[in-house]
């Protein structure tokens, strides 16, 4: 990795004359620079053709910033599978700054250049280590960061750049990034880089005027009007084509245009015209330059001791950069990378080979160790055992700083040199593994068809069939993966049990994901095949627990699975299970608690499964464990919290890039009452979900515009979206218990009490087994809804006083509601009223404005107005203001609100100024007073 690159380095006359007809793109250079001068922060990609000046304009960036630190690396193409090998380059001169760092920052930072030991990395863990270097590095003067070459950047340093540079708030900073176009644009669309939607300045090629005067800059000798014109067509106003191209042509050619070559792809021209230079080279610079090109770090002692190795004399070294072509320094650097690989695509196999070998023997030393390995691989040929085991050992060194990128290529390589079957196979299946962990499914996919092709072991296929089926759970949590699993579980349990229970469990969490879209492998297909499974020969594991609670209540009923569900609870909540096995499954555990209506367990359960995918920095489990708490406070009634997590889980997956479905932003618009919102909200929730076969997405869809229709009084609708979830799988939450519940009241409302009367049934199949308040309450008012008489009037009233009893605002408030409604028909008014009051109330103080109005319209029907009290929905603060202001009331310092909201603690710091400013207030211990009115739905404070 070069620290500084630039097409024209070795030519000062010629740099600038390529600056000829670029002032509107160092006009634009010059802006970013002022800003970040100013305090602000800004992120620029550079594009282009290769040759076209893209370096040099950032050359010209870093000779104007003489006042700013400056950070720079050039990517290499061969360097592109070794993991943070850029990143690391940038931040070498930042790492004493590491100490301020936040210590899972700190660590994630240390472990990923090798500075300590430790588990792989978590990248986004990484990307905020990497930000806050940049921001305290520009405490005292502002930092440039320039990339050049970004397309060959290795992909998990390109993943971290994008990142931060998505995340630059108030530090003064640049991230200034420089890439090439295809003929297609494919290098910059599908960079992760490209995919960040940042601004762009696109570097076209120069006016006939200003080509023509670069050209005559090239040639000195006379040069034929004729040739002049076509080689200015030729070039397309491409600088280092204006500059090369005339070098491959004679006197005569240029002086008459006699054999001049027709026109072609642009930069095989110029490759070519490197090639015509090289070919009239002597062997010894040819070689010298081959062992340059190979040498992917431009460390020029290792070349020169491989170098003579090869018997190249010394001589050579200092002929060598006369050619103009590579200069010879603290580093190695080509004239353009079109060189780079001109010199390696022209040599023969064979000196190739001759070429990594020689440098695999001039590195020593552990450090060198995977440079030398990766060497020796390339000048081997045959099969080896020796280097396959070496590359698989080096590929768990890669793994453990969490290079899984890396690890997957040396497993890769592994695999070609394995002689023995079965090991080729086994080293398939690992390499496919790493694969897909760095998310390389393709490769994953191929490599498994060399493992099941290879091997005759039924542990190895069985482990094939796993990772088929989890890759299609990962790729896509739809309809594909439960079958495989399932298969894959069957496979598993002759050989291994405890692996093969695992993957039942696994089988039934995609089968939950995949709902009413499942194929085959349903949900209670996977629950009889795994109660028919062998039990674990050890003592129970957590997923032993879960996969027996799951399989009674999925095939028997909740009354069954009741003892099964309470001792998997309590294996949870006694803090017996590891953080990784509560990583993984507490969700599952979540879903048994909510089968059990415990209402103190959920809430206990998902505030764990949030302190813990925080503090591990998990953030591919953030989101999920987020939702669950998010549905809580829909029950208790709290949506400013919803609101606040809601928008957490938007930032969360727009600054990583994931592609999930934010049901909560749904869920929250249906409780607020927002129609126009949760209905546009609901569409494109169900469009991504039918497009990933994930019908649970279509059962959240239906259930949230039940509470929502039943808000507006539209109970046909209601009616309609409640049956559709009530008919789902008997998963427990929407589908088997809340769906129901507003089914009874939609339905009742619709007159139709015979569907109202069969979904009590289902409704009570759960609530029977519970007897939770929570389960009892619902109980009642769902009863009470077919009630009549004193009958209606009792259950009514349990409902209130069990709702009551616990924290469901929310849900007691319906109680009210109902209640009220059943009493003003009842020509009892005077005690409708009451409840009808205090149902409006509750309503609008937990911002739930459709039932408010629904309780408001039931008021006026019995004579009396409701209280104007809705809450303020318009604020003086933007969506990123409130939200930092509301974890700053929370107690979050402001190094804490950064990680969870993937900014630097100087942004921060700047939006709470700004609160403060606005609000009139000098302290945090003031915050709750100034945000003591706001209720609003979140923005896209992202």
């Amino acid at each position: 990795m070069a620290a500084t690159s630039d097409d024209t380095r070795f030519a000062p006359r010629q740099r600038t004359f390529m600056l000829l007809g670029r002032e509107a793109e160092c006009a634009a250079l010059d802006r970013l620079l002022a800003a970040v001068r100013d305090g602000q922060s800004r992120s620029l990609v550079v594009h282009g053709a290769p040759g076209v000046g893209k370096s040099v304009l950032l050359d010209y960036l870093t000779g104007q910033a003489g006042d700013c630190r400056v950070v720079s690396a050039t990517g290499i193409q061969s360097e592109a599978e070794f993991t943070y090998a850029a990143l690391h380059q940038l931040c070498a001169p930042l790492l004493d700054l590491r100490g301020r760092l936040p210590q899972p920052q700190r660590d994630a930072i240390g472990t990923a250049f090798g500075l300590r030991g430790g588990p792989p990395p978590d990248r986004f863990l990484l990307g905020l280590g990497v930000l806050g270097l940049f921001a305290s590095a520009a405490d005292s003067r502002p930092l440039l960061c320039v990339v050049d070459d970004l397309q060959w950047l290795d992909e998990a340093s390109a993943n971290v750049l994008a990142f931060v540079a998505r995340r630059l708030g108030a530090e003064p900073v640049a991230c200034v990034f420089a890439v090439r176009d295809a003929e297609d644009g494919s290098e910059l669309e599908h960079s992760r880089i490209g995919k960040a939607d940042l601004p762009r300045l696109r570097v076209g090629g120069l006016s006939d005027g200003d080509a023509r005067t670069l050209l005559d800059s090239a040639v000195l000798g006379p040069l034929d009007e004729r040739v002049r014109d076509q080689l200015i067509a030729e070039a397309r106003g491409n600088p280092l084509a204006l500059l090369e191209l005339p070098r491959g042509l004679t006197n005569a050619e240029l002086a008459g245009g006699y054999g001049f070559p027709v026109a072609r792809a642009l930069s095989l021209h110029i490759e070519a015209s490197f090639l015509r230079r090289l070919a009239q080279m002597p062997p010894d610079t040819r070689q010298l330059l081959l062992l340059a090109a190979t040498e992917r770090h431009g460390d020029p002692l290792v070349v020169w001791r491989a170098a003579a190795l090869l018997g190249v004399s010394a001589g050579t070294a200092a002929a060598a950069p006369a050619s103009d072509l590579i200069q010879f320094g603290t580093r190695v650097r080509f004239r353009h990378p079109l060189v780079r690989s001109a010199v390696y695509r022209s040599a023969s196999p064979q000196d190739r080979m001759s070429a990594h070998a020689a440098l695999a023997d001039a590195l020593d030393g552990d450090a060198q160790a995977e440079r030398r390995a990766w060497h020796r691989a390339h000048a081997t040929a045959a099969p080896d055992e020796a280097l396959a085991a070496e590359l698989e050992q080096l590929a768990g060194r890669a793994r453990a700083r969490g290079g899984l990128a890396a690890a997957a290529a040396f497993l890769h390589r592994a695999v070609m040199f394995t002689p023995d079957p079965e090991h080729h196979a086994r080293r398939a299946l690992a390499a496919a593994r790493a694969y897909h962990d760095a998310g390389t499914a393709s490769t994953a996919q191929e490599l498994l068809a060399v493992a099941r092709s290879g091997s005759l072991d039924e542990a190895i296929l069985a482990q094939v069939t796993l990772l088929r089926a989890e890759i299609a759970f990962t790729t896509n949590h739809g309809n594909q993966a439960p079958p495989l699993l399932l298969d894959a579980a069957r496979q598993l349990a002759t050989s291994d049990v405890p692996l093969a229970r695992e993957t039942y469990l696994q089988a039934m969490s995609a089968a939950m994901f995949a709902g009413r879209l499942a194929k085959r492998g349903g949900l209670v297909e996977i629950a009889r095949a795994a109660r028919a499974a062998p039990r674990s020969p050890a003592s129970p594991r957590a997923a032993d627990v879960l996969l027996d609670a799951f399989a009674l209540l999925l095939t028997e009923s909740a009354h069954v699975a009741t003892p099964s569900m309470e001792q998997a609870l309590h294996l949870f909540q006694q803090g017996s299970v590891s953080v990784e096995e509560e990583l993984r499954w507490l969700w599952l555990a979540f879903i048994l608690a909510m089968a059990r209506w415990n209402d103190d367990t959920l809430r206990t359960l998902a505030e764990r499964h949030v302190h813990l995918a925080r503090s591990a920095g998990a953030l591919t489990v953030l989101p999920l464990a987020l939702s669950s708490r998010i549905l809580l406070y829909f029950f208790e009634g709290d949506l400013a919290e919803a609101a606040t997590l809601v928008d957490e889980v938007e930032t969360i997956t727009t600054a990583t890039g994931m592609q999930l479905t934010n049901y909560g932003a749904l869920a929250l618009a249906a409780w607020q009452g927002r129609k126009a919102d949760a209905e546009r909200l609901g569409t494109e929730a169900v469009r991504e979900a039918t497009a990933r076969g994930e019908g649970v997405g279509l059962t959240n869809v239906q259930w949230t515009r039940a509470v929502l229709y039943n808000g507006l009084g539209q109970y046909a609708e209601a009616r309609e979206a409640a049956s559709a979830a009530s008919s789902d799988s008997p998963v427990p939450g929407a589908a088997a218990q809340w769906a129901p519940a507003e089914l009874v009241e939609a339905a009742v409302r619709c007159g139709d009490t015979a569907l109202a009367a069969t979904a009590l049934e289902q409704l009570v199949a759960t609530t029977q087994a519970s007897r939770s308040r929570w389960a009892t309450g619902i109980e009642a008012r769902s009863r009470a809804l077919l009630a009549t008489d004193k009958a209606a009037d009792d259950l009514y009233r349990e409902a209130i006083e069990r709702l009551g009893g616990t924290r469901l605002r929310s849900e007691a408030a319906r109680a009210h509601l109902l209640y009220g409604e059943w009493l003003r028909r009842e020509r009892r008014r005077s005690e409708a009223r009451e409840h009808l009051r205090r149902a409006h109330d509750m309503f609008v103080t937990t911002g739930m404005e459709a039932f408010a109005g629904r309780a408001a319209r039931e008021l006026r029907a019995t004579g009396e107005n409701a209280r104007r009290r809705s809450v303020e929905t318009t604020s003086d603060l933007t969506p990123r203001e409130l939200q930092i202001a509301r974890l700053a009331r929370e107690g979050l310092t402001n190094p804490e609100i950064a990680t969870r909201l993937f900014m630097s603690p100087r942004t921060v710091e700047y939006h709470l100024h700004k609160v403060f400013t606005k609000r009139g207030i000098t302290s945090r211990v003031e915050l709750g007073a100034a945000l003591a009115n706001e209720n609003r739905a979140p923005g896209s404070a992202v």
